[in-house]
């Protein structure tokens, strides 16, 4: 049958070859090529593991190769400059050019079909402007926050040591020294590679408590204190979700768990680390607040905030309730979206759960605007910001900063092989291989870093003062414009609706709020459902 036909031929050649060497004996080199040949065959025919080389043997193990190199057939061979999933060609080609400031111009006009429905612009003016440098950072720190931090309006996202290699976070960190922005451990912890190069460090705490954590796993003030107390520890944020996998603790597969990264998170070695899905310090939105005052005054007074990506809308109005009843406020809130990245997930997580980034950010700023309570505290946009224009969009939307985690490495080196989850990154960034982390030369990447943070938050000024403003803060949400159906626009104020300051505390809550603010409480964070649901 044909589709036996190479087996047989390495059959057949086989035998022939070796009644041949009985005349000629340099045949043999033939019986060296084909008799592994039939090895193979023999084997996939016999074995029932893959049904593809039983039917197809010895042919069938190139359906396998190509297989495994289809990612990097797709990337240079197939993919068009805006087809590329999750960041396509043209954002990684200009995140690489800024990083080498080397030419990040485009020729003869743009790739983008501009009538096609969810294309994005701004409206220039006639009168340009000129921002200075000095409106690229912002003051985070509420009225009990005893030290304040000047933040750069872009920073890098939680990314933690051991899904990035030793070399990685520390070229992350130099980089932000040298751009004077501040670096996200993300919740591995604070290690010592995030420390050495001396950036500035918003320090995330998970559910796994890694770095200020007891043996049993439940935090440690004691060591909480003696970290948030380093010079370098600017902020601390409180990791409630993430987008790429929300309601699913952090994933760091066994591979990547050496005898170094089990010391500095408590765990054993070889094994999955996959923090807890919820806090053991609270289990309440108002037992949140009381944590986040426990951090603030354990740190003397650093701003202390939490990271999530919004879900069930009752849950975080309960936080708002909890925010009034107290009178604890965090100094920020960092909404990441469900198109955000990660090292490892589970793909129905990644793919099917949490709001995306615009929806989940809006929702934020609406509710604090609600409560009277949006210019107390600073929201943070996390989730696929890459260029000026990005950071413009969430600005427009209610943030006052964004962060950037895959963007910065692009700027390192990555090629988005998509093997984060796998201990072999080809460029040594997400990897514990010392070989393979060996390709990350912080002397020279960590100067990437800080030139694409610096070129990407000129960019995001260029564009503020085309459109005429001043400061950043003059941004409106009826200034950008999206393409809906029919061939119409909408601004993000058509498209959204914005809510008038203190509008969830009279009688009169708008309707798309008012159930969800009706359910939320501040004595749980799933509001109670029926036991079960019937259909007529």
């Amino acid at each position: 049958m044909a589709r036996k036909v190479f087996f047989r031929i390495s059959i057949f050649g086989t035998l022939l070859i070796m009644l041949l060497s009985l005349l000629h004996p340099s045949a043999l080199w033939g019986f060296v090529v084909l008799f592994p040949y039939m090895l193979i065959g023999v084997y996939d025919i016999n074995t029932p593991k893959h049904n593809i080389l039983h039917n197809y043997p010895v042919i069938g193990h190139l359906r396998y190769l190509l297989q495994s190199i289809g990612p990097e057939l797709r990337q240079y061979f197939i993919e068009t400059n805006q087809s590329g999933r999750p960041y396509n060609r043209e954002i990684r080609n200009l995140i690489y050019a800024r990083a080498k400031k080397s030419n990040d111009t485009q020729p003869f006009g743009t790739q983008f079909d501009i009538t096609t429905n969810g294309y994005h612009r701004a409206n220039h003016s006639l009168s340009p402007q000129t921002i200075s440098q000095a409106d690229s950072r912002v003051r985070v720190g509420g009225k009990h926050c005893r030290q304040p931090y000047e933040a750069s309006r872009l920073n890098i996202s939680a990314m933690s040591f051991g899904a990035l290699s030793p070399n990685a976070i520390r070229a992350l960190n130099a980089g932000a020294k040298l751009g004077g922005f501040a670096h996200n451990t993300g919740e591995g912890g604070l290690s010592p590679y995030h420390q050495q190069e001396g950036g500035d460090i918003f320090w995330q705490i998970g559910t796994g408590y890694f770095g200020c954590r007891d043996p049993e796993g439940n935090f440690d003030p004691t060591a909480f204190a003696e970290k948030a107390a380093l010079p370098q520890v600017r902020m601390i944020e409180i990791k409630l979700s993430q987008g790429a996998k929300p309601s699913h603790g952090g994933v760091l597969p066994a591979q990547k768990v050496n005898q170094e990264i089990a010391s500095i998170r408590l765990v054993p070695v070889g094994e999955d680390v996959i923090s807890p899905p919820a806090h053991t310090a609270f289990s309440t939105p108002r037992e949140l607040l009381i944590f986040v005052e426990q951090l603030r005054t354990l740190s003397k007074g650093k701003p202390i905030g939490f990271k999530l990506c919004i879900g069930n809308h009752a849950e975080f109005m309960g936080i708002c309730k909890a925010m009034l009843e107290t009178g604890i406020l965090p100094d920020f809130i960092t909404v990441d979206g469900a198109e955000g990245g990660t090292g490892a997930a589970p793909v129905e997580y990644t793919d099917r759960l949490g709001t995306p980034l615009n929806e989940g950010l809006l929702f934020v700023h609406n509710c604090l605007v609600g409560i009277g309570l949006r210019d107390q505290i600073r929201i943070i946009a996390s989730g696929k910001v890459a260029t000026g224009f990005d950071m413009i969009t969430k600005l427009a939307l209610g943030a006052d900063m964004c962060n950037a985690a895959r963007a910065m490495m692009f700027a390192l080196g990555c090629i988005q092989s998509l093997r984060c989850n796998t201990n072999t990154c080809p460029t040594g960034i997400a990897t514990q291989d010392p070989k393979l982390a060996k390709a990350v030369n912080i002397k020279e990447k960590h100067v990437r870093v800080a030139n694409y943070h610096e070129a990407t938050v000129d960019s995001m000024l260029d564009i503020l003062g085309a459109m005429g403003l001043k400061h950043p803060d003059q941004l409106q949400p009826e200034q950008i414009w999206r393409r809906v159906e029919d061939e119409r626009e909408k601004s993000y104020r058509e498209l959204y609706n914005y809510l008038e300051p203190n509008s969830l505390l009279n009688e009169n809550i708008p309707a798309d709020y008012a159930r969800d603010w009706q359910l939320a409480s501040t004595e749980y964070f799933s509001p109670p459902y029926p036991d079960s649901v019937t259909t007529g």
